[in-house]
């Protein structure tokens, strides 16, 4: 018993942290104001110390790498698990929209001008890639520059040699330090995410309910499906009938850390955590997990498809047509994959659709609010699909 309460001492007091916090939103919702600093302050720790970790994980994680074609292995694979996983949940979406159709969804007059940027494309192609300072490098709203600049520095540790050694043995040590410091504000998690699971209950709870029930109801059926189902078979895949149970003995605590958070990057210490627990080596995780987290997300995948096929049943059109599907697909993909790494990136994927299918603008309110509504659930799919992807690519490169 006691070796029990050792293991799981964390994540039953984050349980009861997000208990406590969802009886006082429902119960008591005019505190919660009072409750969210505590979140907040959490959350802004996590945040700034996950932008460090990132870079010296990804960094030493390229440096310490033996072998050039080891790291080539990597990439190739984790591209091609990022894009199967991408579109297998797309597809699953398509099939539950058409065997369980919604019907009575109509359009929404609310206003929702977050999506107005007035950047041209070339500006937001420059800052997908790269920033004009460096201090801009450690936001998170800069992670795909970041990531770029900790491949490079790694790259350059690894080219300098002996010269370089000093070097190497900092970012190592950085990685470790940077380990044990989110490690020390984790452990206020029950305090910090029970707040915050307050705020969000009491705040978004109650929309729920309104005449976005029915195609928010079929997202979360449909995406608790594929978190259970899916991310079982993967693991299935990656390491059998041991890799299932390893993979859900230790996915508990991300899946919690997003649900509280709904944050895939507030999530990715505790995804390293799980990732190292399950034994996946560090040059596998450190690489596929934080990019994953900007350019890799299955409930994001999924809401997109839900959002398209909504706006189609707004305006009266065939969603199942093989042109419109083929469609739908492509958009997927940039909104999974290129748009993760593009702050409010999911509002250009929401107006690109708009502009692919032609569609009027009534129907960007009503695939906004979805995509707001949605989003616990596609936060989980996206963050913890990130171990289980780290779990595929080790399947297939051994370092």
């Amino acid at each position: 018993m006691k070796e029990v309460l050792k293991n799981y001492s964390g994540i039953i007091f984050l349980l009861l942290g997000i208990t406590v916090g969802s009886i006082i939103g429902i119960v008591a919702p005019d505190i919660v104001d009072y409750l969210k600093p505590l979140g907040d302050i959490f959350l802004n720790l996590l945040f700034v110390s996950v932008v460090p970790l990132v870079f010296f994980a990804v960094s030493n994680s390229i440096a310490s790498l033996e072998q050039q074609s080891k790291f080539g292995k990597i990439m190739i694979t984790m591209a091609f698990t990022f894009l199967f996983f991408i579109l297998t949940a797309a597809i699953f979406t398509i099939c539950a929209v058409y065997f369980f159709p919604v019907s009575g969804v109509s359009g929404s007059k609310e206003i929702v001008e977050e999506a107005a940027n007035n950047d041209s494309w070339g500006n937001r192609i420059v800052g997908f890639f790269t920033v004009g300072e460096f201090t801009q490098l450690f936001s998170r709203q800069n992670m795909l520059a970041l990531l770029i600049f900790a491949f490079m520095t790694g790259f350059s540790a690894r080219k300098s040699g002996e010269k370089g050694q000093s070097f190497r043995m900092f970012i190592a040590s950085g990685y470790e330090v940077m380990k044990e410091l989110l490690l020390l504000i984790m452990k206020v998690a029950p305090i910090g995410l029970g707040a915050y699971f307050a705020y969000q209950v009491a705040t978004l709870g109650p929309q729920l309910f309104g005449f976005y029930a029915k195609p928010l109801g079929l997202y979360y059926i449909a995406g608790i499906v594929y978190f259970f189902v899916f991310f079982s078979l993967y693991a299935f895949m990656a390491k059998g009938q041991n890799g299932v149970k390893s993979f859900w003995t230790n996915a508990i605590y991300p899946t919690l850390t997003a649900l509280s958070t709904c944050s895939s990057f507030a999530t990715m210490p505790a995804n390293l955590q799980a990732a190292s627990k399950i034994g996946i080596p560090s040059q596998i995780s450190n690489i596929v997990i934080p990019i994953g987290t900007t350019l890799h997300k299955n409930g994001s995948s999924m809401s997109s498809i839900i959002k398209i096929y909504v706006a189609f049943l707004i305006i009266g059109r065939d969603f199942f047509e093989p042109t419109n599907l083929l469609l739908a697909l492509g958009i997927t993909v940039f909104v999974s994959i290129v748009a993760g790494g593009i702050p409010n990136g999911g509002y250009i994927g929401e107006m690109l659709m708009i502009s692919v299918y032609k569609l009027p603008q009534e129907a960007i309110p009503a695939v906004m609010i979805i995509g707001t509504l949605v989003d616990p659930l596609a936060t989980v799919l996206n963050a913890v699909g990130q171990l289980v992807a780290s779990m595929f690519v080790n399947r297939f490169v051994k370092v």
